[in-house]
Formats: C-alpha cells, sequence, structure tokens
C-alpha cells in the first residue's frame, strides 16, 4: 500500500532543517511507524495513552469494531472500560501537571484590528469551570444536550469544554446557520439548553444572532418543543449590556475574560438591541460572577458521547454525527501533533470556524491536548484590508497555519503585493482543508504565501472521521501539488469499482477504508440504521467515505470530488436534496434540482433549475425571493448562485431526474452521452437555451 520508495520528481519539499527536531523526520520513518499502526494498533496507540490522564484503564482490546453488516450491527469501540474526562486531560493536565499555566493558550483576534485578548491555561480553565458551575446550576446533567450558537469568541471554547467538563453533550451549530437550521438541531438532538450571544461583527456586516436565537426557540415552540433556558453572552459592547433590563450592567463587555475596554464595534456602527425574554434569558456575565472556579470533573466512560455535530445528508435531513471521549481525544492530539509537527515554541493558526468539525479537532481539542498557543479569528480574510491575514501572521509569529483552499483563491485574486508586505518569516508549515486544492493555488501558496520552504500539508478528513486520514507529514512526505498523499497511522484506505472490488496499483473508483481508527464517529445520533445505510451498506465491510479518489503510480491519493448528491462549496458540505427542498417550499416552484458548477474561488457554487406552477412567470424578483427562501432555511452559505428557468427537467421514462445531464448544461459541456433513456430529450435544447451565464 505504501510504496518503497517515493518518486525524486514532480515532488516538493519543505525546509531542510525541520527533519532535525521533526516528530517524524523520515519517509522512512514514517513507514515504519505505519505498518506498526496497523499491524499493532493496540501498542501503538496504547503508547499513545500514556500522555493521557486515565481515572481507571481500560480492559480487553484497545480498538474493537465490526464493519461488515452482513456479521450484524456496527460499532466501534476505544479503550472501553476506561474513564477519563477530555476537560481535565486538555486544561487541568497542563495546568497542574505540565506546569504551563502561565503558558497563552489563545490569542483572541477580534473583527475590528485592535480588539484584542489573550487567555493563558490557568485562566481558561478557571473560566471553564465557572461556566461548568454555571451549566450545574441551570439543571445540566451529564449526558444532556446543549445547543451553543455563538461568533468566534474565547467564550466560546468555554462553552464547549464546560460541556465537556460535566459530561453534558455539545452541539455546536455554526453561527452563519438560519433560525430554522438552529432549531431542527435544537429539536433533533433534544437539547435542554441554549447558549448564544447578541450578535457580532463579520467584516461590516452585522449578525443580529439573538434575534436569530429568538426565532428559532420560537420555531421549538410552535413544534412542540419548548426550550425555556437560553444563557445570552453580551460580547459587542459594554453599551449592549447596559441596555438591557434583565442583565446587570458590568464594566467590561466580559468581566470574567481578559480586560477588553475596546469596543466590539466601530462607534459608526449599531450595536444590537438585545431582545430579552426574563422567563428564558439568563445572562451569561451575571451568572458567572457568582460562580465558583473551581468544579470536579465528571469521569466518563470512553464511549461515552462528548458532542454532536451535524453535517449535510443526502436525504437533505442533516446527520447528527457522533463523537464519544477517548478515541476522539487520542486522535485528535496524534493528528495535531504530527502532521503540524507540533513544537513547544509553536504558535499555531487555524481560520476555521468552531461550528465545522475543524474548529472542534483542530482549534479546541487538537491543540489544547498538545499545550498548544493558538491564535483565534473573529474576523474575515479580507477585512478591513486584503492584507489581514498576513498582519496577524507577523503580529503573533504564527509559525503553523491551516486555512481553506477558497480563502487562499481568494485572496491570489489581490496579488502578491498584500502577502508580501509583511514578512511571514515566522511560517514553517502551510495547511490546507475542506476541499482539494487545485495546483495553481498549491504552487501560489507554496512560493509566495511559504517563499517555497513551508511543506504544504494537503489534509483529506471528514466531520465523521474526526480527524485527519489523508495527509503529508511536513518533514517526511514529498508532496504532489493538489495531492492528499498517503494514510494516517491506523487508517487503511482501499479503492473499489462499481461491483465493490479492491483495485491494485493505478486506479480510480470509489474511497473507503477499510478498518477504524480512534477517531471515527460512532453513529448519527438517534438514528443507528441511518449511520449503517449510509456508511457501510454499499460495500459491507468497508466505510464508505461518498468521495472518489485515484491512486497513481506512486501510490499518491488524489480526492476527485463528492460521489454522492453532495456539493463542496468554499470547503463546506452541502446537501443538493436540502436546497431543493428549500426551493420547492416556495409556492411558485412545482420542482427545483441542484447541480454544483466549478467556481474560480469556492470550488462550486450552487446551480438551481426550478419548474414553475402553472400561470406563474420566472423574473427577477422571484429569483430574489427563492435566493432569500433558501438563505431564511438553510444559511447564507447556501445561497444560490444561479438559478435557471426549467420548463422541464431531464427524467428517465421511470421518472428519475438525470443530474448528470444538468451538470453538463450548467457547465455549457455540449457532449452529453447517452441520452437515449430520456422521456423527453427536447427539454434539453431548451434548457441549454435558458442556461445562466457566468458573472463577469
Amino acid at each position: 500500500m505504501i510504496p518503497d520508495k517515493v518518486p525524486k520528481e514532480d515532488v516538493f519539499y519543505g525546509a531542510e532543517e525541520m527533519r532535525r527536531t521533526a516528530h517524524v523526520p523520515t519517509f522512512d520513518k514514517y513507514k515504519d511507524m505505519y505498518m506498526q499502526s496497523i499491524e499493532d494498533p493496540d501498542k501503538f496507540w496504547g503508547d499513545m495513552a500514556k500522555d493521557f490522564f486515565w481515572k481507571s484503564k481500560h480492559t480487553g482490546r484497545f480498538l474493537d469494531y465490526n464493519f461488515d453488516v452482513t456479521k450484524g450491527e456496527i460499532f466501534t469501540k476505544c479503550m472501553a472500560g476506561a474513564s477519563t474526562n477530555i476537560c481535565y486531560n486538555v486544561l487541568d493536565r497542563n495546568v497542574h501537571e505540565r506546569k504551563l499555566g502561565d503558558k497563552v493558550a489563545f490569542h483572541w483576534e477580534g473583527n475590528e484590528p485592535g480588539d484584542e485578548s489573550t487567555v493563558t491555561y490557568r485562566e481558561l480553565l478557571h473560566h471553564v469551570c465557572r461556566f461548568a458551575n454555571v451549566l450545574k446550576s441551570q439543571g445540566v446533567r451529564k449526558g444532556e444536550r446543549v445547543a451553543i450558537y455563538m461568533p468566534m469568541v474565547v467564550e466560546l471554547v468555554v462553552a464547549m469544554l464546560a460541556c465537556a467538563r460535566i459530561g453534558a453533550v455539545h452541539s455546536i451549530v455554526f453561527a452563519g446557520f438560519s433560525a430554522e437550521s438552529l432549531s431542527d438541531r435544537i429539536m433533533d438532538s433534544q437539547c435542554t439548553l441554549l447558549v448564544t450571544a447578541d450578535g457580532f461583527y463579520r467584516g461590516d456586516k452585522l449578525i443580529n444572532l439573538k434575534i436569530l436565537a429568538d426565532e428559532a426557540l420560537q420555531k421549538c415552540r410552535d413544534k412542540g418543543f419548548p426550550l425555556h433556558r437560553c444563557i445570552v453572552l453580551k460580547h459587542l459592547s459594554k453599551e449592549a449590556q447596559e441596555t438591557s433590563l434583565s442583565c446587570p450592567p458590568a464594566k467590561r463587555s466580559c468581566p470574567d475574560l481578559q480586560d477588553r475596554e475596546t469596543s466590539r464595534v466601530k462607534k459608526s456602527r449599531p450595536v444590537p438591541q438585545v431582545p430579552w425574554n426574563p422567563e428564558v434569558d439568563r445572562c451569561w456575565h451575571a451568572l458567572v460572577a457568582a460562580a465558583s472556579d473551581e468544579c470536579e470533573p465528571e469521569w466518563c466512560e470512553s464511549e461515552d458521547p462528548l458532542f454532536i455535530l451535524y453535517t449535510s445528508g443526502s436525504t437533505g435531513k442533516p446527520k447528527g454525527v457522533l463523537h464519544t471521549l477517548s478515541g476522539y481525544m487520542l486522535y485528535t492530539a496524534a493528528t495535531f501533533k504530527l502532521v503540524f509537527d507540533h513544537q513547544p515554541d509553536d504558535v499555531y493558526w487555524c481560520t476555521a470556524d468552531i461550528g465545522w468539525i475543524t474548529g472542534h479537532s483542530y482549534i479546541t481539542y487538537g491543540p489544547l491536548a498538545n499545550g498548544a498557543t493558538s491564535v483565534l479569528f473573529e474576523g474575515l480574510p479580507t477585512y478591513p484590508d486584503v492584507s489581514r491575514m498576513w498582519q496577524i501572521v507577523d503580529k503573533y509569529r504564527v509559525s503553523k497555519f491551516y486555512t481553506a483552499p477558497t480563502a487562499i483563491r481568494l485572496l491570489m485574486k489581490y496579488g502578491n503585493e498584500p502577502v508580501q508586505k509583511y514578512k511571514r518569516d515566522s511560517l514553517k508549515v502551510l495547511g490546507t482543508v475542506g476541499e482539494p486544492i487545485n495546483p495553481e493555488a498549491w504552487h501560489w501558496y507554496f512560493s509566495v504565501v511559504g517563499d517555497s520552504r513551508c511543506p504544504i500539508v494537503d489534509t483529506f478528513w471528514q466531520t465523521e472521521t474526526g480527524g485527519h486520514v489523508l495527509t503529508p507529514l511536513p518533514a517526511a512526505t514529498p508532496m504532489k501539488p493538489g495531492s492528499a498523499t498517503f494514510p494516517f497511522f491506523g487508517v487503511v484506505p482501499a479503492i473499489l469499482n462499481e461491483s465493490g472490488e479492491e483495485l491494485e496499483g493505478p486506479s480510480e473508483g470509489y474511497l473507503v477504508f477499510k478498518q477504524p481508527w480512534p477517531g471515527v464517529m460512532r453513529t448519527v445520533y438517534g438514528n443507528h440504521g441511518r449511520f449503517q445505510s449510509t456508511y457501510f451498506k454499499k460495500f459491507p465491510g468497508y466505510y464508505v467515505t461518498g468521495d472518489g479518489c485515484r491512486r497513481d503510480k506512486d501510490g499518491y491519493y488524489w480526492i476527485t470530488g463528492r460521489i454522492d448528491d453532495m456539493l463542496n462549496v468554499s470547503g463546506h458540505l452541502l446537501s443538493t436534496a436540502e436546497v431543493e427542498s428549500a426551493l420547492v417550499e416556495h409556492e411558485a416552484v412545482a420542482e427545483a434540482a441542484v447541480v454544483g458548477r466549478p467556481h474560480p474561488v469556492k470550488g462550486e457554487s450552487l446551480y438551481c433549475f426550478v419548474t414553475l406552477g402553472d400561470g406563474r412567470t420566472f423574473n427577477r424578483t422571484l429569483e430574489a425571493q427563492l435566493r432569500k427562501q433558501v438563505r431564511e432555511k438553510i444559511g447564507a452559505i447556501a445561497t444560490p448562485d444561479y438559478i435557471q428557468d426549467a420548463p422541464g427537467l431531464p427524467k428517465t421514462r421511470s421518472g428519475k431526474i438525470m443530474r448528470r445531464v444538468l451538470r453538463k448544461i450548467a457547465r455549457g459541456e455540449k457532449d452529453l452521452g447517452d441520452i437515449s433513456t430520456l422521456a423527453d430529450s427536447s427539454v434539453v435544447e431548451q434548457l441549454f437555451l435558458n442556461r445562466c451565464q457566468p458573472a463577469l
């Protein structure tokens, strides 16, 4: 599986000096470690587990599993019988055992330049203990679910770790999602409490988060699921606190964290008026002011749930991916340490949002488990100008930088000057996440941002995998632009054809995995049957990623994109069925079909075909209404780029929409392949005539 030798040509290497201190310094060392992780996973992961605190030891096999639906229920168990607490391991252990209490855990960089703070590991532990006591005072108990809907602030990390400390299960919802998306997730996971904030700015745009949260809670009540407790952080300004009748005035916007006298917003911008329901809403600041900063951790079993995170499903209903404690902790700690080659003096910056799995694994749990110092960024890469990211790199002396190809392609448009006006000489490793990076963007990232000396770790993984599964290691792996290269330790990939046969050597087909690793998801919350049918039914004995993959003659893996009805837009997975459902809820739309169209920045854009009901007219007003409806139902990230009038859709005689034909039409490709099964081929010509042209 792993080649004996790597090619000498058409590959790139990072700085030679990195190998002297790297955890995995050579490709030969990688191969040795990889073979041990596959042949003796108990020893490999058991050695990793020695770095953590266990209240009780595991019994039996370190990793037990069944991936074959024909042999019974699918399951994975890691360190069954052991007990621990992940919050204790990422905070208490660092403060008391590793003596890192005074080390900075996070440099927080706000939306506005100059709005900043730091929090040390000791301070973070105290804040988490206080909020854990707050959660307990609000009746939250072990195993209960807590919804979190917050901007990128330190309090978001505090809230999630406080849940973990008391054994509650956090369900974080990206603050860019709509009220309806929030309510759906609250109800599906049966949350007993919501934690949110008044609002935040993303660049110049105000996001009135509390209003969206209130709308979501009303939708829950309308559907028979009343949620009676909501904790509200007053984030934007001290004035926002003082205008609330139910929230006592405070000297600062967050008195229990570092001093933040700088206003969250420019004086010329509005501060939201915060609606307040005293029967439901509780003020974060008042609650933590009365709470103790000591809280004993709840000792949990290895396979107790840690969090639920929703990812789009091909049926249109988001899936609640459930991750459990010990395996996820080990895997995020190991992948962070080895993939970024973390060293004690590093400053690490992941630009993702904690509302996505990247933020869970590589802003919170992975870095904190390694005692890392991280940058937590609230703003945008282009605000107030397109040099913002490189200004931050220099400001904090960032050495390890992790972002999405979408951001790289966006910044490429502005040329080299905004990058090269800053030194960036602290950078040692660059990473990408969310989608395959195209070679042009890879070369710009490597040569311009990294000055041709920083290795690029092009990581492939999913919400479901918990952490990286295909990735280079920065000192060990020769890089091919656009390739995720080789598997991480414990991961055994295979490529299958449509018949489920494993393909050897250079080949292309379905990417699957043959055995679990500690951090793989355990189930879909509340629906184990859906978990089994989605990931294990198509090819019994394998975990099916839903992605296509190519393996080249040198053994390198290249992700070719989704095989199912999913789109990767700006690194975020969207369900075509979910967007279609939102479109057809409009009274004018009889039918809708959504496909992807290549986009120079986002990777894929949403191209929507809509068939209207009798008597309805397609016009710009309707287009605007449909875009607004999708935004409200799902969130701004799902806003359609193109909406085309489709008097008819290409269907087989059995009534199935031929999406491959629609993809060709969206891209303007006339070679449609075999369309002999179409019930009415004349619709294709009409769709080509109505086709939306790309924006100039």
